[in-house]
C-alpha cells in the first residue's frame, strides 16, 4: 500500500500499486483489493475524474481483449443453438446492477435472432422457475459470482435440468462452478473515487455478452431483411429498409 498525491489538487490517495500502476493482485477473478480514499477532503477536481475514468475504461477493455476467450465465447454459443434446435430455450438472469445488464441481454439476443427471456432471479425462487425447462440455457450475470439470490435460483435451475452460461469476473465462484460455460468479464479497477459502484464491470460484462451476440447473429446470418422486419419503427429500422 502507499499514499500518494497524483494531481487531484493535492488530495492524497491511499491505493494498492503494483507496478507503479492502480491494479489489483493479478489474480483476475474478482477478488482486486479497493483503493481506500479520504471522503473529507474537498479539493478533488470532478473534471479530471471524468478524464481519469475515460483512461480507465478504455485502459479495462483493452485489458479484458486480452483475458476474454473467443473459445469460450463460442462454447456458449454452441450450447444456445443445440438448446434451440432442440426446441428449448434462452433466459437470463442477474442482481442488481448484472440485472440491467441482463434485461439489455434479453432485449439484444431478441433483436438479433435469438428470442430470450429475462428471468427475475428472486421471483425464480418464488415459482418463476417454471418459466425454464429442462435443457433450456441460462445466462447468470454477476461480477462477484458469489451473490447469495443469484446462486439459489442458479442452483435450483440446475436441479430442473437448465444449462448454465456464466457471465462473470470470478472464476473460482460458486457460480463458475456451477455453469457448463464460464465467460470472463472481470475488471482490475470500477473507476471513481470510491472504486466500488460498478461502472467498468459493467461495461466489460456488456462487451463479452456484445460479442455473444455478435457470434450468434453470425452462426445465424441474420439478414438485414429479417433485422428489418423486427424493427418497423424507430432510426435503426429506417436504416435497415434503407430508408
Amino acid at each position: 500500500m502507499s499514499t500518494k498525491r497524483d494531481g487531484l489538487n493535492g488530495f492524497a490517495v491511499t491505493a494498492a500499486v503494483t507496478n507503479g500502476n492502480h491494479k489489483s493482485n493479478g489474480n483476475h477473478d474478482g477478488s482486486s483489493a479497493r483503493a481506500s480514499y479520504p471522503l473529507t477532503e474537498t479539493s478533488i477536481n470532478p473534471a479530471q475524474e471524468v478524464e481519469r475514468f475515460f483512461d480507465l475504461a478504455v485502459e479495462e477493455m483493452s485489458a479484458l481483449r486480452t483475458r476474454a476467450e473467443v473459445e469460450a465465447i463460442e462454447a456458449a454459443a454452441k450450447l444456445i443453438l443445440e438448446c434451440e434446435a432442440a426446441g428449448g430455450r434462452v433466459h437470463v438472469t442477474g442482481i442488481g446492477k448484472s440485472e440491467h445488464v441482463a434485461r439489455y441481454t434479453a432485449s439484444l439476443f431478441s433483436s438479433t435472432g435469438t428470442p430470450t427471456y429475462f428471468l427475475h432471479a428472486t421471483e425464480c425462487l418464488h415459482g418463476s422457475a417454471g418459466q425454464a425447462r429442462q435443457q433450456d440455457v441460462i445466462i447468470a450475470i454477476s461480477n462477484s459470482g458469489t451473490t447469495a439470490e443469484l446462486i439459489q435460483a442458479v442452483e435450483l435451475l440446475t436441479k430442473l435440468g437448465v444449462n448454465v452460461i456464466c457471465v462473470s469476473g470470478n472464476r473460482n465462484s460458486r457460480l463458475a462452478q456451477l455453469s457448463q460455460v464460464f465467460l470472463y468479464a472481470g475488471v482490475d479497477n470500477e473507476g471513481g473515487l470510491l472504486n466500488l459502484v460498478p461502472r467498468a464491470s459493467i461495461l466489460a460484462k456488456i462487451y463479452v455478452i456484445s460479442a455473444l451476440s455478435v457470434s450468434l447473429e453470425s452462426h445465424k446470418g441474420l439478414t438485414r431483411e429479417q433485422f428489418a422486419q423486427w424493427h418497423p419503427s424507430g432510426a435503426v429500422g429506417r436504416i435497415a429498409r434503407g430508408e
